[in-house]
């Protein structure tokens, strides 16, 4: 079945640091798709200073030229808090489950896993492909991720591709050092952010005096 890669996030602004691990995710998993999708009201993060509507339209001049990507505003479109179960639970339902969904986060990320809504469901509808860095020390993980992590966990990419959800899989990739926080930073203080982002971005937040 289809491989699709599921990649959520506020992209305050989108930079490639998130490119890079999109593309080394599907090219280690031979990904046929990755959808990028922006959240709206993201539940962990206090305050995102930049409208979901700027976000979506960085994302998309970001993308535009790798047919590997695309963008779903499903969050945006959606009210109330950017829960990623109901996400991925709407991604099911319109997808099928002729499509394998691989919800992509970073093993610094999964170590909060239980802190997140209704994150036992979330094997129900996706699998779960989690980064490390190489160099990164490995933290401990909470008894009850330490069981999921036990129960679900796979190195055969062929099985992400014969079951649509309910599996852990885990990449080294290599990672670019480059944060969102780096960027607005920058931005703020007047420094050049080209060599961080694509230059369609970078003319975009100036167009829009955005981080400012």
């Amino acid at each position: 079945m289809r491989l699709v890669g599921i990649f959520g996030g506020t992209f305050n602004p989108i930079h490639y640091g998130h490119l890079h691990m999109a593309q080394a995710l599907a090219d280690a998993l031979t990904m046929d798709e990755v959808k990028f999708i922006p959240s709206a009201n993201p539940p962990h993060k206090d305050h995102v200073t930049v409208a979901a509507e700027h976000r979506a339209a960085m994302i998309k001049l970001a993308i535009a030229k790798n047919p590997l990507f695309s963008i779903d505003e499903l969050e945006r479109n959606r009210a109330g808090v950017s829960y990623t179960i109901d996400t991925l639970i709407s991604l099911r339902q319109s997808l099928g489950k002729e499509t394998a969904l691989c919800l992509m986060m970073g093993s610094d990320v999964f170590i909060n896993l239980d802190t997140w809504h209704r994150w036992q469901e979330l094997l129900d509808y996706a699998h779960i492909i989690l980064v490390q860095r190489p160099g990164k020390p490995q933290q401990a993980l909470p008894n009850q991720l330490q069981t999921l992590m036990h129960d679900h966990y796979t190195e055969n990419r062929s099985e992400l591709s014969r079951n649509h959800a309910g599996l852990i899989n885990m990449q080294a990739i290599s990672a670019l050092d480059i944060s969102a926080t780096q960027i607005r930073a920058h931005l703020k203080h007047g420094l050049s952010v080209k060599h961080l982002l694509p230059e369609e971005v970078a003319i975009y937040i100036q167009q829009h005096h955005l981080y400012q």
